[in-house]
């Protein structure tokens, strides 16, 4: 892996004497696959437009990220920047490189994105977008072009599994009591945590090597990696409850939720809906403890429960009492097929 690595060098050097003037476009590009952005994004599409599609979104962005969060922890391969000091850091990371989690989750999400779309031209345009995020991470020094790749590898394979299997289980869903999808939720959230903290347990002993550290720091002072860091496993885990839990919940007590609505309502609902993120996700961030200890991973994994309760049905529900929603009566149920967004 040294030796390729070597050679990719050579590529992220030539890519990046291409000028400054691709910063601007590429570090927009990278932007729009962070993970900050899809949790900003998804709830726009399940709250303003279809709610089936962003429920869709919801589960994919999700398992995309356990999914990359465990091979990273499997490889625990170096990023670019940390290994020779002649590629420019434009921008930092403290988790390991291998696979892209930017490329990957854009072949998963756009790609969702890109198989329900009507227009050529969109679905061209997301095909577009997908090969720019990935090579803005080689342009930003921060992912080697192997990292890239596997990650479009990954994401790829991730939304065909995805498209096969989502109409069969949706129909499965569809029969199952309430009690029992807020077990399956519960029992899932279990699964993609031991995704993440199986591999991590694996590395044992293993230490970040020393010239690791300080290539890092010397690219990006103050900003030092912890790769093996398992924060995200009680985040991802325990927004999948909340966001299931929600989905099952407002299914089962009125049908659903349904996104239709005058620009006014919509726009109101992103800015209300956002607004009780801010709530859990921030203002109980500071009041409740952050440690690297059982409590504190306990109390992470309720925080971000709360959150994805209510992006999926807290939120829905307050849009209806605060009329902004509409017809109340026509329900969109999450196990419909639903309609193209675009």
């Amino acid at each position: 892996m040294d030796a390729l690595h070597q050679l990719e060098i050579i590529w992220i050097l030539f890519v990046q004497g291409l000028g400054d003037w691709l910063y601007a476009v590429l570090n927009t590009a990278s932007m729009l696959g962070t993970e900050d952005f899809y949790m900003i994004f998804m709830p726009s599409i399940y709250w303003c437009f279809d709610a089936v599609f962003g429920l869709r979104l919801g589960v994919m962005l999700l398992l995309s990220n356990g999914v990359n969060a465990a091979f990273k922890l499997v490889f625990h391969s170096p990023r670019p920047y940390w290994m020779n000091t002649q590629v420019k850091a434009l921008a930092s990371e403290t988790s390991f490189g291998l696979p892209s989690g930017h490329a990957q989750h854009a072949a998963s999400i756009w790609g969702l994105m890109a198989s329900f779309v009507r227009s050529g031209w969109l679905k061209a345009g997301l095909v577009a977008l997908i090969f720019l995020i990935g090579f803005s991470r080689i342009y930003l020094g921060v992912h080697y072009v192997s990292d890239v790749l596997v990650g479009w590898l990954i994401g790829s394979l991730l939304l065909l599994i995805f498209l096969r299997a989502e109409k069969p289980i949706r129909t499965w869903l569809a029969a199952r009591s309430l009690r029992e999808m807020l077990a399956l939720s519960l029992a899932t959230s279990v699964v993609l945590a031991a995704l993440v903290l199986i591999p991590a347990a694996t590395l044992g002993s293993w230490q970040t090597p020393a010239a690791w550290e300080e290539y890092a720091l010397a690219a990006y002072p103050g900003n030092e990696i912890d790769p093996t860091n398992i924060d995200g496993a009680f985040t991802l885990s325990g927004t999948w409850l909340g966001f299931l839990a929600g989905a099952a919940w407002l299914y089962h007590r009125q049908g659903g939720f349904n996104a239709d609505g005058t620009p006014g309502q919509r726009l109101l609902r992103y800015v209300v809906g956002l607004a009780g993120v801010f709530v859990f996700w921030f203002v109980l961030g500071r009041i409740l403890p952050r440690s690297e200890d059982a409590l504190g991973y306990a109390l992470r994994y309720f925080r971000y429960a709360l959150v994805g309760f209510w992006i999926s049905a807290l939120a829905p529900l307050l849009f209806e009492r605060l009329g902004l929603v509409n017809d109340i009566r026509k329900k969109i149920s999450p196990l419909s097929s639903g309609n193209n967004p675009l």
